[in-house]
């Protein structure tokens, strides 16, 4: 990433905003804000349909893993509450 929380965020703040725009889902940085090396990002959608859920949330992390960033996926997780 960047050897700044500064510059971490201009790394971030793009992903998270064309995660918005690009599936409609809320994005946020959840987790390790204060390290430099890494970020944790959470994605969430509502809707009445599991599948149609997941399916949304998998082609927005394959669109993450395809987009060329300054920034690589390392792991992700997909969780549907009822």
């Amino acid at each position: 990433m960047n050897d700044s929380l500064k510059g971490k965020r201009s790394v971030i703040k793009p992903i998270i905003a064309r995660l918005r725009n690009e599936y409609n889902v809320s994005v946020a940085e959840v987790g390790d804000q204060d390290s430099l090396r890494s970020a944790v990002i959470g994605v969430a959608c509502i809707s009445s349909d599991k599948a149609y859920a997941h399916g949304l949330l998998m082609k927005a992390m394959e669109s993450v893993e395809r987009w060329r960033l300054d920034a690589e996926l390392v792991d992700y997780e997909i969780e549907l509450i009822d």
